[in-house]
């Protein structure tokens, strides 16, 4: 067995991680068992995350010689950036960074099930503190929304969360007609 994917307690174990290869998109495929689903505003946060960070994470896939195509276990969303943004594709030349793991289909299939359930959810107190830290710090309704990728009435929300709602007590606030892009809650 290769040195790299022995059992995690063997002493010449290593993580795939450290062997991340550059892999041509064209030779990638989704797997047809992962249960995951992004909406479409995380998928454009997803979107803008690379774009902004570049690829944090590698894709985890599995190498199929006899086809010589990567089947991925993890990373699905990342691979279909890549595949759909056409500034992304052109700044990654079209390779998508992947760690191999050598597992059978019933392994695989667990392992995309901890990836998925591992990642967790979003604290809603703690994002609404964070929302807080970057009010105070004076960044535009405008900012938050589009870096943090939150439409205006969660955002509006989160506020009221953290007790910044006694900020809009003695203020006229209305949508009126205007896109969700420009509205700003002013002070």
């Amino acid at each position: 067995m290769n040195r790299y994917y022995e059992h995690p307690t063997e002493k010449s174990y290593r993580s795939p991680v450290y062997n991340v290869r550059a892999v041509p998109v064209e030779k990638v495929v989704a797997n047809s068992y992962n249960p995951n689903v992004v909406a479409p505003p995380e998928m454009k946060l997803l979107e803008l995350s690379i774009w902004e960070d570049g690829y944090t994470m590698p894709c985890v896939c599995y190498y199929d010689a006899g086809k010589d195509l990567y089947e991925l276990v993890d990373g699905y969303h990342r691979y279909l950036v890549l595949k759909t943004s056409k500034r992304i594709y052109e700044r990654e030349r079209g390779l998508l960074p992947v760690a191999v793991i050598e597992k059978d289909l019933s392994n695989r299939m667990a392992s995309t099930i901890r990836h998925n359930r591992a990642r967790g959810t979003h604290n809603v107190e703690l994002m609404s503190e964070i929302v807080a830290e970057l009010t105070r710090a004076r960044m535009s309704d405008q900012w938050i929304m589009r870096h943090i990728g939150m439409d205006r009435d969660e955002l509006l929300r989160l506020k009221q969360i953290t007790g910044l709602a006694e900020l809009f007590s003695d203020k006229e606030f209305s949508l009126g007609d205007a896109d969700e892009d420009t509205v700003e809650f002013v002070l």
